[in-house]
């Protein structure tokens, strides 16, 4: 194998581009792990979102009614936010740009393809299917990811995103509105900045 086609981790100045929805299109066919109480665990991300500090409505709600977690958001890019939503599902995002700007990308789904066999231990699962992974909640549980990691680098040791060489051609991408934002208005809904690709049966459903 050589050099140009060995993984290469993702080094945190990926993740401080100012352009958040670059960062949300281009994590797609990248390789997120987790390393928690020495399993390892990962896959290649099929679906991302992003949310931004400027023109959008859903983040200034968040900042608003989640001011003290959110101050999570303004840390430099390449940083873990991670928070419990209804007290049971943790949404696994990465703060982008810089600690003055809470820009982030939410993880929404992954094809798993490493340490199977914890994943389904973790989801109590028989045997791998879309919903090992398929969705925010449920991905976080496969990869033991809890707030507690809130505000470690992404860079390692117990989280980290290698680039495989994957190259991502843009007809080959899904852009449509965010889930679950109707609480933020219409024009939020409307942002097409939900990123999936489009023939991964590992994404979570369309709404």
């Amino acid at each position: 194998m050589t050099d140009d086609l060995k993984p290469k981790a993702l080094p945190l100045a990926f993740f401080q581009n100012p352009e958040v929805l670059a960062i949300a299109r281009n994590l797609l066919g990248k390789h997120v792990f987790t390393r928690i109480d020495g399993e390892v665990t990962g896959g290649r991300i099929v679906e991302t979102e992003a949310y931004r500090h400027e023109g959008d409505a859903s983040m200034t709600l968040h900042l608003q009614r989640k001011a003290q977690q959110a101050r999570g958001l303004y840390q430099p890019g390449g940083t873990a936010y991670l928070y419990t939503v209804y007290r049971v599902h943790t949404l696994f995002n990465i703060t982008t740009y810089d600690a003055e700007h809470p820009d982030t990308v939410l993880i929404r789904a992954i094809e798993p393809l490493v340490g199977l066999d914890v994943m389904l231990r973790r989801r109590g699962l028989a045997a791998v299917a879309r919903n090992l992974t398929a969705g925010p909640g449920v991905l976080s549980q496969a990869l033991a990811l809890t707030p507690a990691l809130s505000g470690e680098l992404v860079t390692g040791p117990h989280i980290w995103f290698e680039d495989h060489g994957e190259a991502i051609a843009n007809e080959n991408i899904t852009a449509s509105s965010r889930v679950g934002l109707e609480y933020a208005g219409d024009e939020a809904v409307a942002l097409p900045w939900r990123f999936r690709l489009k023939d991964s049966k590992w994404t979570s459903p369309a709404k």
